[in-house]
């Protein structure tokens, strides 16, 4: 039986609340919809705005208030950026949707008045790029070792200010998140494969519910996207089999045809001067184990996660 009323824990940034509004509408259009209550959380990561987002610890800094939520029974849903949720799963939640995928892509955006450019190349020498991931940061020193790369803290719109005050000549944000707010304009430049891989699971939207809530596991199962369920489960394998955090240096590529997933894998030194790639390709329904032999490969290559390798 349908629950009456789904209560939706969230951050409380134009962001996370366009990501929970959607997912209210989906599950409003569903047969016998519940009535939807969005509940705001403020998270560390949201409170302490001046500290790397690194500096935290490797997972959860978005995510731990807003689950913390759900467990204890104020609210019945959390809806988080996919590529901010842990791969461990935590004990009482389950991972019970995963909707269609935004694109997956990284932008790099200009001061406010600036022409798009056709690559990295065209930023001038030693420019000051704002961008707080370290996996951006590495791919990015790989293409252009002369950038100097800036912490940067803030939600959208916050991060464009900066930068259009002068503090930076350039900052990297992800696709998904400016096209959900209709800040496409301000894209100067999309920054994908080859060279540059968004961060595992980046696009997509990760939602959980208490493990135990039947009810509201079937009712989110409706709004799961099969592609992106198979393409993030791939991606997600991968980072738990390295035991790597959201902010190492990896970087995730999936491709789907006719059933068949190729999953593409970089690892990078911080400091881009080293560079490991790996593929593998299976069916979909493989996707955990697409996800693992790639990871092998980047360890028998000489990979780890820690910070002063590969």
């Amino acid at each position: 039986m349908s629950p009456a009323h789904i209560r939706i824990a969230t951050r409380a940034s134009p962001l996370a609340l366009w990501q929970a509004s959607y997912m209210a509408a989906r599950i409003s259009e569903l047969p016998s919809a519940p009535s939807v209550e969005l509940i705001h959380v403020r998270t560390s990561g949201d409170g302490n705005q001046s500290s790397a987002l690194r500096e935290f610890g490797s997972t959860g800094v978005f995510t731990r208030e807003v689950e913390r939520l759900v467990l204890n029974g104020k609210a019945d849903i959390a809806v988080h950026s996919l590529k901010d949720l842990p791969t461990d799963v935590v004990s009482g939640l389950c991972l019970a949707c995963i909707p269609e995928r935004a694109p997956r892509c990284d932008a790099l955006i200009l001061p406010h008045g600036h022409d798009s450019i056709s690559s990295l190349a065209q930023l001038s020498d030693a420019a000051i790029v704002g961008t707080g991931s370290p996996r951006r940061q590495a791919q990015i020193r790989h293409q252009r070792p002369d950038l100097s790369m800036a912490e940067i803290r803030g939600n959208v719109e916050t991060r464009i200010a900066k930068l259009d005050d002068g503090a930076y000549d350039a900052i990297v944000l992800a696709e998904a998140g400016l096209r959900r707010l209709d800040l496409t304009d301000r894209i100067s430049l999309s920054l994908g494969p080859p060279e540059i891989l968004p961060a595992v699971g980046q696009g997509a939207l990760g939602v959980e519910c208490r493990s135990d809530d039947e009810a509201v596991r079937e009712l989110l199962s409706a709004v799961t996207d099969k592609a992106t369920l198979h393409a993030v489960t791939a991606e997600r394998s991968l980072l738990r089999t390295l035991r790597a955090g959201c902010h190492a240096p990896l970087g995730a590529w999936t491709d789907i045809k006719e059933e068949r997933l190729t999953l593409i894998g970089v690892l990078l030194s911080i400091d881009g001067k080293t560079r490991l790639e790996a593929t593998a390709t299976g069916e979909c329904h493989d996707a955990e184990q697409i996800g693992k032999d790639v990871a092998q490969q980047l360890i028998e290559a000489g990979g780890t996660t820690r910070p002063e390798v590969p």
